[in-house]
This record gives C-alpha cells, sequence and structure tokens, in this order.
C-alpha cells in the first residue's frame, strides 16, 4: 500500500494513532503551540522520557489534538541525527505499536526535516517497516501486528517537497521490506529450507520481480566441477543448490557481482561443533539472503545499474560421506585445496562460486559471508569485516555504509597472511594458524577472484542478535541489504 504525505498540523490529523519524533531533552517541533508542549517539556524536565534513540512514550487524549493517542518517540541528540539514529528510531516506533492490531498510524517526520535532512525519511521509513516484523515466524500467536501508516509534513511544505517525501518513503518501504525478506529467511526453520528448497524459493521471488533466475541441481553442480560445494555437501542427505540471478538495468554496462555464502545449517561437519555454537547456525546462509534481497530490491526501485548474483547452498553436516581431515578438494578454478577442518567449510563454498563469477568478467564483485568466529572475536557483533584487495571498492562500500548507519572495519590483507594457507599436498589448506583467523580466511578467498576488484564482507557479527531490546528483534537482522543498494544507488548515480 503506497504511503500518503499528509500537509497539515500534528494536531489536525484525524487518526488512531499519531507519532512525532522528538530529540534528546528538547520537544518535537510539531509539538510547539499545542496542548502536548507542556507535557512532553516536562517530561524531558523530570527525565521520564530523555529522547534517546529507542525510547517511546504514549500519550492518551492529549489536549487539542484530534487524534485520540500520541507517540512520541526518541530520535536522540539533534546534533548527531544521522541514519543510524533514524533507523532505530522506526524500528522502535513500530516495535511499540505492533503488539496489537493498528487500523492506521500517521507519522510526523517534522523533527527530521527540521534537522535538516530529508534523506533520514528513507531510513525512518525503512526502520517502520522492519519493525513491524519479528521473529515469531511459528508463533501460534501471532506477537507482531503490521499496520498502514502516513507521513505528516509540515503544512508550508510545497509541493516539490511532497514529491521528494513521497519518493523517500516509497524507497524506504522497497528497502525495509528487502531486508525483512532476507530475515525471513534467516529465520526460517533449517528443517524447512533445505538448498534445494531455498534455491527454488529466491528464483520465484526474483522471477516476479522481473530478475532472471536459475537454480541449478546437484547435476549440475557437478558438470561444473564446483568441488568446493559438493565437498561441504556430501556429508548431508539433502542435496546441494546453487543460483545464479540477473538484474539488466543499465544496458550494456558493466555489471557488479555480488557472492553470497549459503549454509542453510552448520553442524560443523566431522569438527563437530557445541551445541550452544550450533543454535543460531541457520542463520549460516545471511550472505546468500542478503544478496538476493538485495538484487530484488534493485528491481524493484528500478535502478539504473547491472547486477548479477551467484548464491551457494548446501548443508554442513556429518553424514556417512562427509569430507574428512585430510581430504583434498579441487575448486571450479582447477586449485586444489586440503582440508584440515571442516567446520571452515564456508570458504569452500564460495571459492567455487568466486572462480565461476569471475569468469564472467564484472567490473567488481562483492561477496558476504557469516565466515568467521575469529572476525566476532576482533570487531564484536554489530560491526563487519572488510577486506579488499582494491581501495577503491573497499571505500566506496564503507562510504555506503556509513550513509546507511551500518558499520564496517577495514582490515589487512598483507600477503605475508598467505603464508599460513601453504598445504605439503595441495596448492592450499583451508585453514589458516591460530592467530588472524579472519584475515587468513580472506585471503584464501582473494585466491579465487582472479585479479578482478572485490571486496569481502565478515558478517558473522553483525547478522545475528541473541536478545532484543527497543530498536532490535533478536534473530536474523538482513544485515547490509540497506548498506549494497545504498552502494548500487551511488554506483547509479541516483
Amino acid at each position: 500500500m503506497p504511503i500518503s504525505i499528509i500537509r497539515q498540523p500534528l494536531s489536525t490529523v484525524d487518526a488512531p494513532w499519531v507519532a512525532a519524533g522528538i530529540f534528546d531533552k528538547e520537544p518535537a517541533a510539531d509539538l510547539r503551540g499545542t496542548g502536548a508542549e507542556a507535557l512532553a517539556a516536562r517530561l524531558l524536565e523530570e527525565k521520564e522520557i530523555k529522547g534517546g534513540v529507542g525510547d517511546t512514550v504514549p500519550l492518551y487524549e492529549p489536549a487539542g489534538f484530534r487524534s485520540p493517542a500520541l507517540l512520541l518517540f526518541g530520535l536522540g541528540a539533534k546534533a548527531k541525527l544521522d541514519a543510524r539514529a533514524a533507523f532505530s528510531a522506526g524500528v522502535a516506533l513500530s516495535r511499540r505499536l505492533a503488539g496489537k492490531p493498528r487500523e492506521r498510524v500517521a507519522v510526523s517526520v517534522a523533527a527530521i526535516l527540521e534537522a535538516g535532512d530529508a534523506p533520514l525519511v528513507s531510513a525512518l521509513v525503512e526502520g517502520i517497516t522492519v519493525g513491524m516484523r519479528g521473529p515469531g515466524l511459528r508463533k501460534t500467536e501471532p506477537n507482531r501486528h503490521p499496520f498502514p501508516f502516513d507521513l505528516i509534513a509540515p503544512e508550508g511544505t510545497s509541493d516539490e517537497g511532497v514529491a521528494e517525501l513521497e519518493r523517500l518513503a516509497a524507497r524506504g518501504a522497497i528497502v525495509g521490506e528487502a531486508v525483512n525478506e532476507a530475515r525471513r529467511m534467516v529465520n526460517t526453520p533449517p528443517s524447512e529450507k533445505a538448498p534445494a528448497v531455498l534455491a527454488e524459493a529466491i528464483r520465484d521471488a526474483a522471477s516476479a520481480c522481473g530478475v532472471t533466475a536459475e537454480a541449478w541441481t546437484e547435476a549440475r553442480i557437478r558438470e561444473e566441477r564446483f568441488g568446493g560445494l559438493l565437498g561441504v555437501a556430501a556429508g548431508s542427505d539433502e542435496p546441494p543448490a546453487f543460483v545464479t540471478l540477473e538484474y539488466q538495468g543499465a544496458g550494456d554496462a558493466p555489471f557488479l557481482a555480488i557472492v553470497g555464502k549459503g549454509v542453510t545449517f552448520d553442524s560443523g561437519g566431522l569438527s563437530l561443533k557445541p551445541t550452544s555454537s550450533m543454535e543460531d547456525m541457520k542463520a549460516d546462509m545471511t550472505g546468500a539472503a542478503v544478496a538476493a534481497a538485495t538484487i530484488i530490491a534493485a528491481a524493484r526501485l528500478g535502478l539504473r545499474v547491472n547486477v548479477r548474483g551467484y548464491l551457494a547452498l548446501t548443508e554442513n553436516m556429518t553424514g556417512g560421506r562427509a569430507m574428512k581431515l585430510g581430504d583434498v578438494l579441487t575448486m571450479r578454478n582447477g586449485k586444489t585445496v586440503e582440508v584440515l577442518n571442516t567446520d571452515a567449510e564456508g570458504r569452500l563454498i564460495l571459492a567455487d562460486a568466486l572462480s565461476y563469477a569471475a569468469e564472467a568478467a564484472p567490473a567488481r564483485m562483492v561477496d558476504l559471508a557469516t565466515l568467521t568466529g575469529a572476525c566476532i572475536v576482533g570487531l564484536g557483533t554489530r560491526i563487519a569485516g572488510l577486506f579488499a584487495n582494491d581501495d577503491d571498492l573497499a571505500g566506496d562500500v564503507a562510504a555506503a555504509a556509513e550513509t546507511t548507519g551500518e558499520r564496517v572495519w577495514a582490515m589487512p590483507m598483507d600477503d605475508d597472511f598467505k603464508d599460513a594457507l601453504k598445504s605439503g599436498v595441495a596448492d592450499l589448506k583451508n585453514v589458516g594458524g591460530k592467530w588472524g583467523g579472519a584475515i587468513t580466511a580472506a585471503k584464501f578467498l582473494e585466491e579465487f577472484v582472479a585479479g578482478i576488484p572485490w571486496a569481502h564482507l565478515d558478517i558473522a557479527g553483525p547478522s545475528w542478535v541473541d536478545g532484543e531490546n527497543s530498536t532490535r528483534d533478536a534473530g536474523g537482522t538482513g544485515c547490509f541489504v540497506r548498506t549494497l543498494v545504498a552502494y548500487l544507488e551511488r554506483s547509479a548515480g541516483a
């Protein structure tokens, strides 16, 4: 449903709920001159509310308002308002109101416009859209109820300003829905998303948006010599799958390749994980989910870019045919790899996918993978490691992340880290030594990009949240859909 822009004072809007943003220690711009202004100021002064990002306070029957209920939502410090704050505020707003069915909500954007950054309206809408969907896909009683909402612009907003807000709102809804689709795939129980099942679902969703999509069976994967993908899949009763996606929005222009790791459940293989480390391993396909959701969003937005996706899907299990320590696999590009840890499986399937993608000569390649625990040790759970063989590409990805408020940190890629991957019996081994595990994993992947400008995002930390708060749900996060869409928009000059 399209998001309408209402151009009138907040107090005159006739809706079951209206919502207004407030800054840290500062009442909302559109509360001024209303009966709620003094109440909000008093609540701020008495520190009943602080206006911090994530704060929400409902006011019932506010004086002078046509609406029977007003929700104040915090935007943080006015001087620090950015996409991260706007997105998080939107999530908090909709999480607070989506606990029960709502007929309609009207959300003021006056505070954001007063801060002077209209594009943040898109981030707010993205957050509102994301906050309406929780991880409870299989609850017998839903605990989240999506609601229709409109945006309230100041009364004096020009027609051109309204048109721009409509554009930003439509963009935000599409991007937010893409994040939710990635989250839905990640949160789906592993028994319901076997590789072939997930491949067909992605293909159908992409095809419905005009994206050319193909899902390979195991026979095709064997014909294409994907030794890494076949090796990892050998221990599972479920066959692997490989998905290719192509969105052609810029004619004959060069294309970007996005490669995603799609381990639909990772037991660790014969290098078995402990139970506690297996609990969230349905999320080990986040890279593939994010890649697919990004390309679908690009198509829905009609971006003037060309982008192709390469998604390697498999389980990593412990069956009688499982790959063993000491086995040697031959990758798509002919390089041989000695397997010394079956729980370092993501790099094996990415090696095939990167090799195959490189053969099509993309202008640039980006891969996303929940690849290493070492990256979480180094950067924590909210920051992705950014590894690249090209400084310009790394800078562009980092700049896109900054515009969305998602966080990356550039990591070293010095050649001496490659020494840890030397094998006595094959070209490479699939693990390095004790130190720098996220870096040696990235150096392993670099062996398969054929010198093409390439960036690797290790999203093991940001991909999953164990506990919830007002601005985040537990479970899959759909991280970096927003960043990749922003990157594609910048590439298209949008």
